[in-house]
């Protein structure tokens, strides 16, 4: 994975540590875990977990055999650190690009992968709202060439997404924005 960061940091498994669990500091994740989803070693992993755990940018716990580690998000560093991932991985440009210019968006999902912090180069996003289509397929092809991924919009209505709820509830999910209520 080269980008950003690579320039920064030498490690591209501390790289994709931090990618992993500052692009959603919600998830938890144990060493194998870790070390299966990157193709490392458990030792590497273990090795860039500990340099983390020691600056105190990701914390850790123990549950039943294993230890979780998940981004602090009290760390002083913690916003500066989330949103340079973001941007690495081009997710800014996707939300600006999508609600500057589709419609009436009502809010944005990630799913999947992403949701979990895995840079897997394919975006899926669910769209709620009333959204111009020619507009999507348009700004979605030129973003992908921008952020070299792929992007995989679902698009609900408000009604659609109220019967795709308990599906979403299934998936690794979060939501990246949603229009505020006047008043």
């Amino acid at each position: 994975m080269s980008h950003l960061f690579s320039g920064l940091i030498s490690s591209k498994t501390r790289i994709n540590l931090l990618v992993r669990f500052f692009f959603n500091p919600g998830t938890k994740s144990y060493l194998r875990e870790l070390s299966k989803e990157l193709g490392v070693s458990t030792n590497a992993v273990r090795e860039e977990l500990n340099q983390l755990t020691k600056t105190k940018l990701l914390t850790s716990e123990k549950e039943g055999r294993n230890v979780y580690y998940k981004a602090n998000e009290n760390h002083p560093l913690f916003p500066e650190l989330q949103s340079m991932v973001s941007k690495v991985l081009g997710l800014n440009q996707v939300v600006e690009s999508i609600l500057s210019r589709l419609g009436d968006l009502e809010r944005a999902y990630l799913i999947d992968d992403y949701a979990e912090g895995k840079d897997t180069g394919i975006i899926d996003l669910i769209l709620v709202g009333n959204i111009d289509p020619y507009h999507l397929n348009d700004l979605s092809r030129k973003t992908e060439r921008y952020i070299k991924r792929k992007i995989r919009p679902l698009v609900l209505s408000s009604k659609e997404f109220k019967a795709f709820l308990p599906s979403l509830e299934s998936h690794p999910h979060f939501l990246v924005w949603h229009k505020l209520k006047n008043g």
